[in-house]
């Protein structure tokens, strides 16, 4: 009896996913993968220079490097890559499923954010380190539409990526209602608001909270804006103009911290 196709394609998906692997690059995204015992590694290409500067990050970890002339490095990169000697290929980073990061440890009330088509990976890294400083649960994309784990994404999230999870989920308004639920606030950032994000969480800051960030130009989606309980805008001085979407976001996160219970 053959399998229906949406099994065969279940099937074909979750293979596709245990052969993928990351290279990331640069020091500071290779000492933390080397630290982070959730990271499945695989092979370590380094030169001297590099290896002598990861020697502790290196030991602990307990991978045998394999050392590369800095002038032809074995690793395959992209040639504009900027990786200062070290590669580490890697298996992506696991934190389990949306309930896990909203209802799971971490600081409380709990904060999120979800991006919504936001592709660029420097975008999505700065965000991740905005979101650990500011003790988000998590960062949320979609599978088809949001930046995936590269290694230009963990170089510009400056160690954030080992730290702070990051999610893609197949449907962001789906995953939004599946938040409403859990009892979470969803506030998209609409620079064309009527309501300023501060006025939105006065006497709420005690509430879950999650931020919904659209992509620079387009926005928000139609499905994703009906979906939020209230948009919101960041007050700005003047008719000065708007933030980039990882600015925007690292003020918002300021903006809804909340009362600690």
């Amino acid at each position: 009896m053959r399998k229906p196709k949406w099994v065969i394609e279940k099937e074909q998906a979750r293979r596709m996913s245990e052969a993928e692997t990351v290279w990331l690059f640069g020091l500071h995204a290779v000492r933390d993968a080397l630290l982070n015992p959730r990271r499945k590694r695989l092979r370590l290409i380094v030169t001297q220079n590099a290896l002598d500067k990861l020697a502790d990050a290196v030991a602990e970890s307990g991978m045998e490097p394999e050392l590369s002339d800095p002038r032809k490095f074995a690793a395959p990169l992209d040639p504009e890559s900027v990786h200062q000697g070290a590669a580490l290929e890697v298996k992506p980073l696991d934190w389990g499923s949306l309930q896990d990061v909203a209802l799971g440890e971490g600081v409380s009330p709990p904060r999120l954010v979800l991006l919504d088509r936001i592709t660029d990976p420097h975008n999505v890294g700065a965000i991740l380190r905005s979101a650990e400083v500011f003790g988000a649960r998590a960062v949320i994309g979609v599978q088809r539409h949001s930046a995936p784990e590269t290694g230009s994404l963990a170089k510009t999230a400056s160690g954030a990526l080992e730290r702070q999870p990051y999610l893609r989920v197949r449907n962001l308004a789906d995953s939004m209602e599946e938040l409403k639920r859990m009892g979470y606030l969803t506030l998209g950032l609409d620079g064309e608001a009527e309501i300023s994000i501060d006025a939105a969480v006065e006497g709420r800051r005690d509430r879950a909270i999650a931020l919904v960030m659209g992509a620079e130009g387009p926005g928000l989606r139609d499905r994703t804006r009906d979906t939020c309980d209230a948009l919101v805008r960041i007050d700005a001085a003047g008719a000065f103009g708007s933030l980039n979407v990882s600015n925007a976001a690292a003020v918002a996160l300021y903006a809804v911290r909340g009362t600690p219970r």
